[in-house]
């Protein structure tokens, strides 16, 4: 299942951090102590120890426009009991703030007393390297990687006006305490590159956008393979913008490409079946646990156990290890994304997507990387039966309700199909419907399961967390359209 071997040293490399540098004012054992006192009588809870590097670096048109460096350090203390919920957060990593931060969730107590869970199980799997991307190169490499960047598109192609580029990794260590002294740790890389490209023809501009990343080394993202595909990618979405003609508006089938198409199944599908709107009721799927909630052949899978993907975890927020949950499968609701709160709530078990976006931030039940899993039906099966529709092969921004399933998605790269035949390139094209309904629409489902090139961030309740989608080429019959024609 992973690339990379274990990694014991994870735990020491974090008691460094946190406990043994010179100006550390927290002990090892003082943090264990406090969380034990916190959590007494408690049904669950941890101290969620962070230490964060992070750099930044952007350019447009060839001159570095903002470049940040940023770390930082500190600490949550949750205390669960029922379904309240205690949480104190610093960035004062000392004894003293540790004390209040105990003083105060312990008021979540008031004369009760729980059943305090079991610690997560251990792993010894990690799936990605341990390594500090921001230490592998120098500033003037990354830096002047987008320098080239900029070069080489402008290169490619004379009707190129701007170039947008960036770049940013960063380094997350986490320590979990829980109130049995049990204590995980896990090492995070995380880079993304972007390119962005402006080209100009009679007096037309039209924009195209490449983004790539994951758990990995930013040394990869220098390669010149590695970013010239990137600028290529967005030198030709600009190009055929370019060439675009308003998009039709009405019911039709629509053909979705495989893999970033994969961010209408996350927002329609996939937050509708994370535990908390579930136990509460306020999904669209709430109830229907081995009901038919999408067409034959149709299986999601929210899987964090994959190698190097951004959306990956070794450990979640509060230590359980990631692993491949089977949401959707032929058509069935087989499971739903949980954390230790709502699973325990709902008496199921813990998914391992419990997921923050900071120390100062509480868990929630969040999805890592969503995946349809692949059919039998070729691309040009479902481009030949098509009589009148649309072929959508990249989105842009979206909106969803979630009690509702309710979505609207635009295309940032479309086309015509007419008669069997992809045609001509469209703009302005939405995609409106439910999420429920658009799942029993899926007619077809490719063998060309693609995964999304490393870009994604989840928003909800106020917090970011990367994710990653994928998905084959779908066939969806009377969706609609919503157009500029």
């Amino acid at each position: 299942m992973s690339s990379h071997s274990s990694s014991p040293g994870a735990l020491a490399v974090t008691d460094d951090l946190f406990f043994r540098r010179p100006e550390a004012l927290l002990a090892q054992n003082e943090a264990e102590s406090l969380t034990h006192s916190a959590l007494d009588g408690m049904d669950d809870g941890e101290l969620f120890l962070e230490y964060r590097e992070s750099e930044s670096i952007s350019l447009d048109d060839g001159v570095i426009r903002s470049a940040s460096f940023n770390t930082s350090c500190g600490f949550g203390l949750r205390s669960v009991l029922g379904e309240e919920t205690g949480f104190a957060h610093s960035d004062d990593l000392s004894k003293t703030a540790l004390k209040r931060a105990a003083e105060t969730v312990s008021a979540v107590r008031a004369g009760r007393s729980g059943v305090m869970a079991l610690p997560p199980r251990s792993t010894n799997t990690r799936l990605y390297t341990d390594a500090n991307p921001l230490g592998e190169s120098d500033f003037a490499a990354r830096s002047g990687l987008l320098s080239q960047i900029d070069a080489y598109a402008r290169g490619k192609d004379s009707r190129v006006v701007q170039v947008m580029a960036s770049l940013s990794g960063e380094w997350q260590a986490v320590q979990i305490i829980r109130a049995d002294g049990s204590r995980v740790a896990d090492l995070r890389p995380l880079v993304r590159l972007n390119v962005s490209v402006v080209a100009e023809q009679n007096g037309k501009r039209e924009s195209g956008s490449h983004g790539l990343g994951g758990r990995y080394e930013i040394n990869r993202l220098l390669e010149s393979e590695t970013w010239q595909s990137a600028a290529d990618e967005a030198l030709r979405q600009a190009l055929v913008a370019l060439d675009a003609r308003p998009a039709p508006a009405g019911e039709m089938e629509v053909v979705l490409g495989a893999g970033w198409p994969g961010i209408l199944l996350h927002e329609a599908v996939g937050h509708g079946l994370e535990g908390d709107f579930n136990r509460k009721g306020t999904s669209a799927f709430a109830g229907m646990m081995g009901k038919q909630i999408a067409a034959p052949g149709v299986t999601v899978v929210d899987d964090g156990s994959l190698p190097d993907r951004r959306g990956s975890l070794t450990i979640d927020d509060e230590g359980t290890p990631a692993g491949r949950t089977v949401l959707i499968e032929d058509g069935i609701l087989t499971g739903y994304l949980q954390d230790r709160q709502n699973a325990r709530l709902m008496n199921m078990a813990p998914t391992g997507n419990g997921r923050r976006q900071s120390y100062a931030h509480v868990p929630l039940p969040r999805m890592t990387n969503t995946i349809m899993m692949p059919g039998q039906a070729s691309v040009d099966d479902m481009i030949r039966s098509v009589k009148r529709g649309l072929y959508a092969v990249h989105f842009g921004g979206g909106q969803v309700d979630i009690t509702s399933g309710k979505f609207v998605f635009s295309a940032s790269e479309a086309y015509l199909i007419e008669d069997g035949k992809v045609t001509a390139p469209v703009k302005g094209a939405t995609l409106i419907g439910s999420g429920a309904e658009a799942m029993r629409q899926v007619s077809m489902i490719g063998s060309d399961m693609a995964l999304d090139p490393g870009i994604g961030v989840c928003g909800k309740a106020g917090q970011g967390v990367p994710v990653g989608v994928g998905q084959p080429t779908l066939k969806m019959t009377g969706l609609t359209v919503g157009g500029t024609a």
